[in-house]
C-alpha cells in the first residue's frame, strides 16, 4: 500500500499541476500561447541550495545549454546522461535538479542534463542531434561509460537516443534507466482509456497535444527519417538497447506503454528489469516520498 506522503501527494499534485482536459481549438491555441509564455519565463539553472552544494559547470552543445554536475573536488570517470520530463514542454525543475544531485552523491556519478529544445517551437528532429553530439563527447570522456537515464518525456526520449545509437557504429550506453518513461505520442496504446480513469495527475487530451506538436506536423517517422525511427519509441525495433531498468507506477496514464514495452523489448532480447509500484502515481522515484528511497536502492544496484 502507498505510503501515507504518496496518498497525500495524490490529492495534492493534481491541484499544484493543474488537470483541465482539452477539447476544442480555441482551447489549445490558449494552451499554446500558455505554454510559449511560460518558456520565455523558465530558467533551466539549478536551485541555489544544489549549486551551493555541487560544483555545475554550464556549456553548450549545437545551441543546448548542457549543465555538468558533480561532487566538488571529484573527478568521476562515469557519467549519467539525464533527460527531464516535463511533456516535452516544461524545462528542468527542482525536482530534476534534486534527484541528479542524489544520483551524483550516492553513486559518485558526473550527472549531465541538457536543457533540449523544447515543443511547440521545436519538434523531436531539432532535439535529437545535438543530443547525440552530446552522447559521443560524453562516451569519449567517461572511461566507464554512460548511463542514459530520464523520467517521462525525458524517459522516453532517452529511450529514443538509445534506439538512435544502436544503429549507429561507435560507443554505446552501459544501461537505460526510465521513470514512466512516455513511449508513445499518439496516446492509442490498448489499455490507455482505462488508465487515465485510474491517473489524477496526467491528461490525455493534452498528452496528445503535446505529442502532436513533439511529432511535428505532419508527424515524422519511418518514411521520412534518415535512420528509419519513429518519434514514438513503441514503435521502433527495440534490438539493440542496452540493459534496462524501467519504473512505473499502476495510477499513471502511461502504465500501459511501459507494459507494452517492456514485452516487446524482451522478446527482442534487451535485458530488462521492470518495477512496478502498485497504486503508485506518475514518475514516484522522483517525488519527496518513502517508495523514492528503494527505488534509488533499486537504480544503484542496478548500476553497480
Amino acid at each position: 500500500m502507498p505510503s501515507l506522503r504518496h496518498q497525500l501527494l495524490t490529492l495534492v499534485i493534481p491541484r499544484l499541476r493543474g488537470t483541465a482536459e482539452v477539447h476544442t481549438d480555441d482551447e489549445v491555441a490558449r494552451l499554446r500561447a500558455d505554454i510559449v509564455a511560460t518558456q520565455d519565463r523558465a530558467e533551466p539553472s539549478p536551485p541555489r541550495a544544489v549549486a551551493k552544494a555541487f560544483e555545475v559547470i554550464r556549456s553548450e552543445v549545437g545551441g543546448v545549454p548542457v549543465f555538468d554536475l558533480r561532487e566538488p573536488g571529484t573527478a568521476p570517470v562515469r557519467t549519467v546522461l539525464y533527460l527531464h520530463g516535463g511533456g516535452f514542454v516544461s524545462t528542468l525543475d527542482r525536482f530534476h535538479w534534486r534527484y541528479a544531485a542524489r544520483l551524483a552523491r550516492r553513486l559518485g556519478v558526473r550527472v549531465v542534463l541538457p536543457a533540449y529544445p523544447l515543443t511547440p517551437r521545436h519538434t523531436w528532429r531539432d532535439a535529437l542531434p545535438p543530443l547525440l553530439e552530446l552522447f559521443e563527447r560524453l562516451a569519449i570522456e567517461s572511461s566507464q561509460g554512460v548511463v542514459l537515464m530520464g523520467d517521462s518525456a525525458g524517459g522516453g526520449l532517452a529511450t529514443l537516443l538509445a534506439q538512435h545509437v544502436a544503429r549507429r557504429p561507435g560507443p554505446q550506453p552501459t544501461h537505460l534507466v526510465t521513470f514512466a518513461p512516455w513511449l508513445d505520442l499518439t496516446g492509442t496504446t490498448p489499455g490507455t482509456d482505462q488508465a487515465r480513469l485510474r491517473d489524477p495527475w496526467l491528461m490525455l487530451t493534452k498528452l496528445k497535444v503535446y505529442g502532436a506538436w513533439w511529432a511535428g506536423d505532419p508527424p515524422g517517422g519511418p518514411a521520412d527519417d534518415p535512420d528509419c525511427l519513429d518519434p514514438s519509441p513503441l514503435a521502433n525495433d527495440p534490438a539493440g538497447l542496452p540493459p534496462t531498468l524501467l519504473f512505473c507506477g499502476t495510477r499513471d496514464l502511461l502504465h500501459p506503454q511501459a507494459l507494452a514495452f517492456v514485452a516487446k523489448a524482451r522478446a527482442a532480447g534487451v535485458e530488462v528489469d521492470y518495477v512496478e509500484g502498485p497504486g503508485m502515481l506518475h514518475v514516484y522515484p522522483l517525488l519527496p516520498v518513502p517508495e523514492a528511497g528503494s527505488a534509488l536502492a533499486t537504480v544503484e544496484a542496478f548500476l553497480r
